[in-house]
């Protein structure tokens, strides 16, 4: 494979790449570095395999399709130099990982491939109308020796110059790896080509009747064919991390305080900087409005198609674009800081992450190595030493043995449908934030929803201000400050319509399920639930309702009312539709969790559920053999979604780190959630479509290759192709259309 024009330039002291380590909680660090020489499943485990043994690290996860790496480590015991330095010993120069190095470092791998490919044919075509002569001449005895011998010579001068360039990204790549005492795919069929040559050459020599130089060249010719199409076909499968980095902006510019305006990279723009974005514009990073207003394109934050309208004050987010007239806004969060980095921290975890059938592929593709090197020394002794064949037949079964075992089709089978996965679910509004969160999402047989903020939008507003005095509600605002509940939060908004300008109480404590506590001008409050609040009676109708309860105070009553998503009840009976058990625990009142599960056909639900009472209840279904998945809204549901077998949450724009679901879905329809299930459910079916054909493949073309059937150059064309189907099968996930799948039993 050919140089992307990083190694000259890796600085492994690590100082280039201090500037990109992220500083995690208790003393982490985490780097995403670009990776040279990777070329199999055999080069990803032995880069992981390098750098866990060095002290410190606590993960190393190289994706094949992009050659990013993901490595972590404790700050203090290695750091960024050791990593790269031994990243460099090992044979597998780095650097920081930059898509646009790596967009460039493409286009430059395929310009070369293309100029080896034009090269390689050039030859092969050439020395194929010497062989041809030669062929005639033997067929008919009118050739005599002297000139058979000539037209090879002639061959060799064409094909020696021709290999010894063209073949020059196997040999780079076999030579780095017998230099770092390692083995590749590349170092066999270097092998192959160069054996194939020297038999040619030897013969020549010796005035042999056949010569194998049209076959060394349309060997190397198709292996670089396929080689071309798999560095294609793995483009066309590059990552939703790798397409949102993209969006970012390369240049802002800011406003100083004089009003003169500069541009600076975007890379050094700063939290409380003020920053002009004209129309048309990507803005640069995350901020508040301060001047003009216009309308903004944030599908990337809410996953909602039509434009939203922003004016001084509105909250926007880096990566979005700025559609109609010219604004200037106050940086709040800049570079990793920002809603977009963080988006692509969660894809690039999941993405980097090893789910369980990639960790299959992964064992099996390591016995590859020494066993292909087995099998190519067992043919040769075989057909040489008992099958009475000349060393010349032997070597070249040898050859193609070492040719078609090749590991590539396995090593593949999993990763190309787990990156083609997330990038279709990133374009339904999922974010997969599980690298195993496919597999158990394909399993599911039982879903399982809360009400607020997920069957319903989780915007609350508060209906009975008329009946509530100012004091009262600013004390339960400075309470509902502290919470991120949506009637909390429904709660503080009121009390900003009104002009109110609590600040949060001192000392509260939140209680999950139940409310917030804390002492208020020198009395106990609690605000939540009525029971919880000790107010006496039970709740009637079907509307949310909070209690504020002081000591030697009557309690205040706090109404509200929500909103379903718009298309609720339609994935909701899909989702019944397609054999799914389908429930509904919320922790609000039973009558207002039996409303909205008979409006949406929910025949099984439970209101008033503790987080407690969520996660027995999940319980309850496993210990069923149940495979549950879990829709909530990450917060006050977070124990429930850790007991599901796989769960998913909505997320507003800043909660979406704080969630501890598997998938993330954004925006206000439901639809996401359907989708997901059905692009996992197709994942699923790619996947073991993958494995039965790089295990068919195998099975089949070994024996043929073993019992002198298959000839070096039918050997290259089987390898290449076999490589190429597991790919071009796994990308058959981008015509998938979600919304469209069977039944779950199907």
């Amino acid at each position: 494979m050919a140089e992307i024009g990083i190694a000259d330039d890796c600085d492994v002291s690590g100082e280039a790449a201090a500037g990109r380590v992220a500083h995690e909680a208790d003393g982490v660090a985490a780097l995403h570095l670009l990776v040279e020489n990777v070329h199999c499943a055999n080069c990803i485990a032995k880069v992981e395999r390098t750098l866990k043994a060095l002290d410190g690290v606590v993960e190393a996860r190289l994706n094949f399709s992009t050659r990013r790496l993901r490595v972590r480590w404790r700050e203090g015991v290695s750091d960024a130099g050791t990593i790269l330095r031994t990243l460099a010993a090992a044979g597998y120069p780095a650097t920081p990982y930059d898509p646009a190095v790596l967009d460039a470092g493409s286009r430059a791998e395929e310009a070369e491939l293309l100029r080896a490919m034009g090269v390689a044919g050039f030859a092969a075509a050439n020395v194929m109308l010497l062989s041809v002569s030669v062929w005639a001449g033997l067929w008919s005895d009118d050739m005599g020796p002297a000139t058979r011998d000539l037209l090879h010579w002639i061959s060799a001068l064409i094909v020696l110059p021709a290999v010894a360039w063209a073949g020059r990204p196997f040999f780079r790549s076999a030579a780095a790896a017998l230099a770092a005492g390692r083995m590749n795919m590349d170092v066999p069929i270097s092998l192959a080509i160069l054996l194939s040559l020297a038999v040619s050459v030897l013969g020549t020599m010796q005035g042999a009747a056949h010569a194998w130089f049209d076959a060394a060249a349309t060997l190397l010719f198709f292996l670089l064919v396929g080689r071309y199409l798999d560095r294609r076909a793995r483009s066309r499968a590059c990552s939703a991390a790798e397409r949102l980095l993209l969006l970012r902006t390369a240049t802002a510019t800011v406003v100083d305080a004089d009003g003169r305006r500069r541009t600076v990279p975007a890379e050094a723009l700063r939290e409380g900087l003020r920053v002009a974005v004209a129309s048309g514009e990507r803005i640069p990073a995350d901020g508040e409005i301060v001047s003009g207003v216009t309308d903004i394109d944030t599908a990337l934050v809410t996953g909602e198609s039509e434009p939203t309208t922003a004016s001084p004050g509105v909250r926007v987010f880096a990566g979005t674009v700025n559609l109609s007239a010219p604004v200037e806004m106050i940086v709040r969060g800049a570079g990793e800081a920002t809603l977009l980095a963080e988006i692509v921290r969660l894809v690039e975890a999941a993405e980097q992450g090893k789910a369980r059938y990639v960790r299959i592929a992964d064992r099996a593709a390591r016995l590859y190595a020494p066993l292909v090197h087995i099998l190519a020394a067992a043919t040769f002794i075989g057909w040489f030493a008992f099958a009475g064949a000349g060393w010349q037949e032997a070597l070249l079964c040898a050859v193609a043995v070492l040719i078609i075992t090749c590991p590539c089709a396995l090593g593949l089978a999993v990763p190309a449908v787990q990156v083609v996965a997330s990038g279709r679910l990133f374009a339904h509004g999922t974010l997969m934030k599980s690298a195993d969160g496919l597999e158990r999402l394909a399993a599911a047989d039982t879903i399982v929803f809360d009400k607020t903020g997920t069957l319903t939008l989780g915007r609350p507003r508060l209906t009975n201000r008329a009946a509530i005095a100012d004091v009262d509600l600013a004390a339960a605002a400075r309470l509902a400050l502290v919470s991120r509940h949506p009637l909390s939060r429904a709660l503080v908004r009121a009390a900003g319509v009104d002009s109110l300008a609590p600040v949060a109480a001192a000392d509260a404590r939140e209680v999950p399920g139940c409310g917030v506590a804390a002492p208020l001008d020198g009395v106990d409050a609690r605000l939540g639930r009525r029971d919880w609040c000790g107010v006496a009676g039970d709740a009637d109708g079907a509307e949310s309702e909070l209690w504020l309860a002081r000591d030697g105070m009557p309690p205040v009553r706090f109404v509200f009312t929500d909103t379903l998503r718009p298309d609720a009840a339609e994935i909701v009976g899909a989702l019944i539709a397609r054999g799914y058990a389908v429930e509904l625990l919320s922790g609000d009142r039973s009558g207002i969790a039996g409303s909205v599960a008979a409006e949406l056909g929910i025949a099984t639900w439970r209101g008033a559920a503790t987080p407690v009472d969520k996660a027995a209840r999940l319980a309850e279904l496993a210990a069923d053999g149940r495979k549950v998945l879990m829709v909530g809204d990450g917060l006050n549901d977070a124990p429930a979604l850790a007991a599901a077998s796989v769960s998913i949450s909505p997320a507003a724009a800043a909660d979406i780190s704080q969630t501890a679901a598997d998938f993330v879905f954004q925006g206000d329809r439901l639809a996401p959630i359907l989708s997901a299930i059905d692009i996992a459910r197709a994942a699923r079916r790619l996947v073991f479509q993958n494995f039965a054909l790089a295990i068919a493949y195998n099975l089949v073309a070994v024996p043929f290759a073993m019992a002198g059937l298959v000839t070096p150059l039918i050997a290259a064309l089987a390898m290449s192709s076999s490589s190429l189907l597991v790919t071009g099968n796994a990308l058959r996930l981008r015509l998938h259309r979600p919304g469209h799948g069977e039944r779950r039993g199907a």
